[in-house]
């Protein structure tokens, strides 16, 4: 019996240690300035084929929707709400409501307006959620950041 139990928890070992962690998204960012005193970050989700994320407008009842949230300085402040382009919207039947989301690529952009012409790093986290056809991962948080050069 100790052998059997031995065998089952070496079995479990093996088994879990050939699981992998799912991540269907790879984030990349940069930013350029457009100006003296204006800069765009933008933030790149590219998503393998079969999955999406959601847009940052989502109805509450459904996913999660895609969320940015920048941190606080003193050489930068953000021009309103980071933006987005266009979205697929469809009925998802897991959440029995339209929803808007990403396929294959998408890229954010968040305007901001720079105190002074010197170099400065954009911070921040993003949440955000993927499905495909069959399944969803749990809501991840990304922190990142992101150097904006003197102009």
């Amino acid at each position: 019996m100790r052998k059997l139990i031995l065998m089952a928890g070496l079995l479990m070992l093996t088994c879990s240690a050939f699981a992998q962690i799912e991540t269907p998204v790879k984030w990349a960012y940069a930013a350029k300035r457009v100006s003296a005193t204006e800069a765009v970050v933008l933030v790149k989700a590219t998503i393998d084929n079969g999955w999406h994320i959601y847009s940052q407008n989502i109805k509450s009842g459904g996913p999660v929707a895609t969320e940015f949230k920048f941190t606080v300085s003193k050489d930068y402040t953000l021009v309103s709400k980071p933006s987005e382009p266009k979205a697929v919207t469809k009925y998802e039947d897991a959440f029995k409501m339209n929803v808007s989301y990403f396929e294959n690529s998408v890229v954010f952009q968040q305007r901001i307006k720079l105190k002074s012409p010197r170099a400065t790093t954009v911070k921040g986290t993003l949440t955000y959620m993927t499905c495909n056809d069959r399944k969803c991962l749990p809501p991840d948080d990304i922190t990142f950041s992101v150097p904006v050069a003197a102009k």
